[in-house]
């Protein structure tokens, strides 16, 4: 088995033969070019395992190979090497495609490391591995759930990006599954078999945010009894996921910048910086643009993680995946078979804009499934506050909710029936604040509070009508008397004293 061939294209004569040294004690093959029109040649002959280039060359640029060789569809990794200081053209190059970079002075032992993860990356031809990655969706052990057209672009996407090493910014509502996706990027990359890290930036006390991330010697600092790794030592090799990057102080922020510019860390108390090789994943809720236009975020770190945007869709734009999600949610909580949805529900829940996303789904399921009954979920156990169809405006839902508030509550046949000497209860009083429907364009001014009251007032008049029967007033409602009872506790509604 003949070992992988790499290309290195490099005008300057010495450094073309000091890496074309470190590749053959590597035991590869190299073949090398100094121009541009060299190396379009040799690939237009040879499968490579790696292309490295410079970027400056006589005739052309290293971001013209990058472009080509990403253009081709094979999947070649190539990879640049830039002048000392040049963080801009690195990050421009890993935008057209490039799978790494080193910087000058070349370090042999990050070039080693680069060149080990993109020999693991090109063990399979992309074509088995996008059949692969298929494979692995159809049998349900992709990470990301759905078969919406959104999902499946999101999926493919994440292909591509796995077999880069650029950093890779991951925008999406709170709830929509940020993490499961950087895992997913992980599980499908050439680090796949090395630690993932996730940390949730607006967790750590700032005073902490040092030796968490970098880690510390022993007696560095009060309380350190012993010498411990930091984040990015954990991750060394592998994966570090930024949580809610946004919430990183500023001077985190200058830190940050620096280990992931250099590709090294300093413990706290130590003397000397010590290698990592780490790939960044961030992933925020908020608009870190305007953050840094607001001065909140340091745009230099912006440009440095924001490389690559993955934007993950929301739960009401692929509503399609919602019996999926459901089932597998289900099975999770109830174990498989032990609960199930019953008519109308997913009519239900398509008609809710969930805000929070899939974690939205998963609390609702959850709370559903503690007042059903036998394992099976009714429309009145989902208690979805607020519904709206996805997409729609809201006034005129309230207004229905209103003028629903407004509308008498029919009695029941029992409570029509009833012996005229039948105890009389004090009318319940209505609630402090009258609520008008809205009119077209009218919005209430406290959406949760507007609507409580509007649900309070509707029970308190469907139990008046029944004299505090909560199987009856549940019946007239459309619920089950244990929602009925929840829904009482929650709105603080008693029955009158006798």
């Amino acid at each position: 088995m003949s070992s992988p061939r790499i290309l290195v294209v490099d005008d300057e004569a010495d450094l073309r033969e000091l890496l074309e040294i470190t590749l053959v004690k590597m035991g590869l093959d190299v073949d090398s070019a100094s121009t541009v029109r060299e190396a379009r040649s040799l690939l237009g002959q040879t499968e490579y395992a790696l292309v490295l280039t410079d970027m400056r060359l006589p005739d052309g640029t290293g971001l013209e190979l990058v472009r080509e060789v990403a253009g081709t569809g094979r999947g070649t990794p190539i990879a640049v090497i830039t002048a000392y200081g040049s963080a801009e053209n690195a990050v421009i190059a890993l935008k057209a495609g490039a799978f790494d970079y080193v910087s000058k002075p070349v370090v042999l032992d990050d070039l080693r490391t680069m060149v080990r993860s993109a020999l693991r990356l090109s063990e399979k031809p992309a074509a088995q591995a996008a059949q692969d990655a298929e494979a692995g969706i159809e049998a349900g052990n992709s990470r990301l759930l759905g078969r919406s057209q959104a999902m499946q672009a999101l999926r493919a996407q994440i292909g591509r990006l796995a077999r880069s090493q650029a950093p890779i910014a991951i925008n999406g509502e709170s709830g929509s599954g940020k993490e499961l996706a950087a895992r997913e990027i992980h599980a499908q990359s050439a680090r796949a078999g090395k630690p993932f890290v996730a940390v949730n930036c607006g967790a750590i006390p700032e005073a902490l945010m040092e030796a968490e991330f970098f880690g510390y010697r022993k007696g560095a600092f009060t309380g350190a009894t012993d010498e411990r790794d930091g984040f990015f030592q954990a991750a060394n090799g592998g994966t570090l996921m930024l949580d809610e990057v946004a919430d990183l102080p500023l001077a985190m922020q200058v830190k940050l910048l620096r280990a992931i510019q250099e590709r090294r860390v300093r413990k706290i108390g130590a003397t000397a910086e010590e290698a990592v090789d780490v790939r960044i994943i961030s992933a925020t809720h908020k608009n870190l643009a305007r953050l840094v236009e607001n001065g909140q975020f340091r745009q230099d770190l912006f440009y440095r993680l924001n490389v690559i945007e993955l934007t993950l869709p929301p739960l009401r734009e692929r509503l399609d995946d919602l019996p999926l999600l459901a089932d597998a949610i289900l099975v999770r909580l109830a174990g498989p078979g032990n609960a199930r949805l019953g008519a109308g529900v997913l009519d239900a829940l398509r008609g809710y804009a969930f805000p929070g996303n899939v974690r939205e789904l998963e609390n609702v399921l959850e709370r559903a499934l503690a007042f059903a009954n036998d394992g099976v979920i009714e429309v009145g156990d989902l208690s979805l506050k607020g519904a709206r169809l996805a997409g729609q405006g809201e006034a005129p839902q309230l207004q229905a909710l209103a003028q629903a508030a407004a509308a008498p509550v029919p009695a029941p046949a029992a409570a029509q029936g009833a012996s005229a000497s039948a105890p009389t209860m004090a009318p319940t009083p209505a609630p402090p604040d009258s609520l008008p429907a809205l009119g077209a364009g009218e919005l209430p001014s406290n959406l949760p509070d507007y609507l409580c009251q509007i649900e309070r007032d509707i029970i308190q008049r469907a139990l008046q009508q029944t004299q505090f029967n909560r199987t009856q007033a549940a019946s007239l409602l459309g619920i089950s008397v244990r929602q009925l009872r929840y829904q009482m506790q929650k709105l603080d509604i008693h029955a009158p004293e006798p």
